[in-house]
């Protein structure tokens, strides 16, 4: 029989409505080739790459009834050029065109009769540039039968293109009464599980995503201990409806460092991480941008954070087991730069030793923890948690610190699209890669038009972090 859905990722599929498509994206631009890049190479090299990931030529189907989760299907009519699209930005395509075009077909929904993904060839961007645009639902992106389609079209090697046998064929399509008797089979095997997939499918759709909720346990009494208050009122949280704004930040990565060596000589260096500057950063944004809308800032005010951090573990046999989920109160009103990476490095190192962060195995139980792609698991964590817990999800992953390459093509940055959960005006994600650490910010369009305003104001913080790393130096 095909392989079903875990409850979490039907949850995915169940819950997702117009305002809140449920798929993570990014946006890797590139410099071509002296021998150049077009359509049919991209085609190419993702027809070669996905015969390494079955997943993604099968398609999702449900079961009458609901009596079970869906299962994965192969596509019998898949075709690649109907996932890979082209598009151009009127020449010289910037990178506001660029932006612009991410915010409009990213909250498009996939297709739910094909495969969960896209990916788009936008050419047409000055200097000769041209980018990859992609979208993975967070169904299809569980680290072990699938990766971000990301992760399967970029490659450290420029020659890794070559050609594949592909032998791949379709497998006959199971009919409705297969697979009801493999749903059977099944409830048979667990039968707790059919009561809730009937519930599921006849009483209450949302009580699906409660099992979500239910396995959260160990998240929402970790943030009891260290809060035990709902997350302070925010304009990040407010309605969210179907169209986007989104901003692509790129920095240095050096920048950070610098800031982070300036503690060389104090009791806690070690401790003081780059994650920590990133988030001193985004707190003297969110912090500028509130006091540009007229919003009262004091000494208390914060900003609540989730925050999916990597540990190194060697013994992980999987990237999602090195993950720890911290909560973490921005100290926005803190006028000090410095004084509020020393609070941020406080209150992580507070939790990731006091144990009162979340380790990887409760992180499994409630999202599916396990996929390489890290900002998936941000976004899998962050869509199934209430906002009452939280103002926004930031996921920050350390990316390589060499090139990656597209065929021959040379990656030059790469910026996530962190997909919004109901009632998330904001979501962030930022990655480093080759000396850079580049900011993607994806907004719901009418709560948040100052959008541009805090992707400046994280420039101009890193700025005040390192003139008052500049400052003590002296």
């Amino acid at each position: 029989m095909p392989d079903r859905l875990n409850s979490l990722d039907a949850s995915f599929l169940y819950l997702e409505e117009a305002t809140t498509p449920m798929h993570v994206g990014s946006v890797m631009v590139f410099d071509p080739p002296s021998d150049g890049f077009d359509y049919d190479r991209l085609v190419q090299l993702i027809s070669t790459r996905i015969a390494f990931v079955p997943r993604y030529r099968q398609r999702v189907r449900q079961i009458p009834g609901r009596l079970a989760n869906p299962v994965w299907v192969d596509d019998e009519n898949f075709d690649v050029t109907y996932h890979v699209r082209r598009s151009a930005l009127p020449k010289p395509g910037n990178d506001e065109q660029l932006q612009e075009f991410v915010a409009r077909i990213q909250p498009r929904a996939l297709d739910r009769n094909r495969p969960l993904w896209e990916v788009y060839l936008v050419e047409g961007l000055e200097e000769g540039r041209f980018a990859i645009v992609t979208k993975s639902h967070q169904a299809l992106v569980d680290g072990i039968n699938a990766v971000d389609i990301a992760h399967v079209i970029v490659d450290g090697d420029p020659a890794a293109e070559g050609l594949v046998t592909d032998t791949w064929r379709p497998s006959r399509e199971p009919s409705d009464v297969e697979l009801l008797t493999g749903a059977l089979v099944d409830a048979v095997r667990r039968p707790s599980e059919v009561v809730e997939n009937i519930r599921g499918g006849f009483v209450d759709v949302k009580a699906v995503g409660a099992r979500a909720l239910t396995a959260a346990t160990d998240v929402v009494s970790t943030l009891a201990r260290t809060a035990a208050r709902p997350a302070p009122h925010s304009p990040l949280n407010a309605p969210v409806g179907e169209a986007r704004r989104y901003i692509m930040i790129g920095t240095d990565l050096e920048d950070y460092r610098k800031v982070r060596s300036r503690l060389a000589r104090g009791n806690y260096a070690d401790d003081v991480s780059i994650n920590d500057v990133v988030l001193a950063t985004i707190s003297g944004a969110f912090r500028t941008w509130l006091l540009t809308r007229g919003e009262s800032v004091h000494s208390g005010t914060s900003v609540r954070a989730m925050v999916p951090v990597s540990v190194y573990d060697a013994d992980a046999r999987h990237v999602g087991s090195r993950l720890t989920a911290c909560f973490v109160d921005l100290p926005v009103g803190e006028p000090g730069p410095s004084m509020r990476l020393h609070q941020i490095a406080f209150a992580m190192r507070q939790q990731m030793e006091g144990g009162q962060a979340v380790g990887a195995e409760s992180l499994a139980g409630l999202a599916g923890f396990a996929p390489p792609t890290l900002h998936s698991l941000g976004a899998r964590l962050g869509s199934a948690m209430s906002r009452r817990l939280f103002n926004v999800v930031i996921t920050n992953v350390p990316g390589p610190q060499h090139t990656l390459y597209a065929g021959d093509a040379r990656m030059l940055s790469t910026y996530p699209v962190m997909p919004l959960a109901k009632g998330q005006a904001l979501s962030i994600g930022l990655t480093s890669y080759d000396g850079g650490v580049y900011y993607g910010l994806n907004a719901d369009r009418d709560s948040m038009p100052d959008i541009d305003v805090l992707g400046q104001s994280i420039v101009d913080s890193l700025g005040e972090l390192l003139d008052s790393h500049r400052s003590k130096a002296r």
